[in-house]
């Protein structure tokens, strides 16, 4: 089993200082205009095609390119698609942009939003609660949403991705509007 490479934030910022750093954030627009690395652009994950950043780049091909996420489980999804799209030079940041932040290196603050965490949180538990009192209140198959929705947690947690999750950043509340969250 290969292991891809990464770079902590602190010294990404001490090669950003010595030279141009290209740093893409794979998190939602939402995430993204709420904190990011000062010199991060942003394409979300769901959206992140590898061969079309490649063409786009500011620097030259053998330079590398940092992901940096959240807390760093995207920006390694991200790097294993530039892998498997046959780009090496992809190095993920150590612990995302809330290292990035717990380091006090520059960042740009934006307007604040509910999570995408916690609103799965929220969702999850509004659809266990509607399920189980349906389910005592009306009739028990009802109490198959409730199921429904553990089952998809436990789905979450096994494979380290969330249906829900995906779902959610797609609705109109976590969209920017013209423009306002991408550099």
């Amino acid at each position: 089993m290969s292991h891809n490479p990464t770079i902590s934030a602190q010294v990404l910022a001490e090669l950003d200082g010595q030279g141009e750093v290209e740093i893409i954030d794979v998190r939602t627009p939402i995430e993204f205009r709420e904190v990011r690395a000062a010199k991060a652009k942003n394409i979300p994950l769901d959206i992140l095609e590898p061969h079309a950043v490649m063409k786009l780049r500011n620097c030259a091909a053998d330079e590398p390119i940092y992901v940096i996420c959240k807390g760093g489980t995207r920006g390694a999804k991200a790097q294993q698609k530039f892998i498997d799209a046959g780009f090496t030079s992809v190095i993920n940041v150590e612990g995302g942009t809330e290292a990035w932040v717990k380091a006090g290196l520059p960042v740009v603050r934006g307007k604040k939003a509910v999570s995408l965490e916690r609103q799965v949180r929220i969702t999850a538990g509004f659809l266990v609660l509607i399920g189980a009192l349906l389910g005592i209140f009306v009739h028990p198959y009802y109490a198959a949403i409730s199921a429904f929705v553990g089952a998809g947690l436990v789905f979450a947690g096994i494979t380290n991705s969330c249906v829900m999750g995906m779902m959610l950043a797609k609705m109109p509340w976590n969209q920017c509007k013209d423009g306002a969250c991408s550099v």
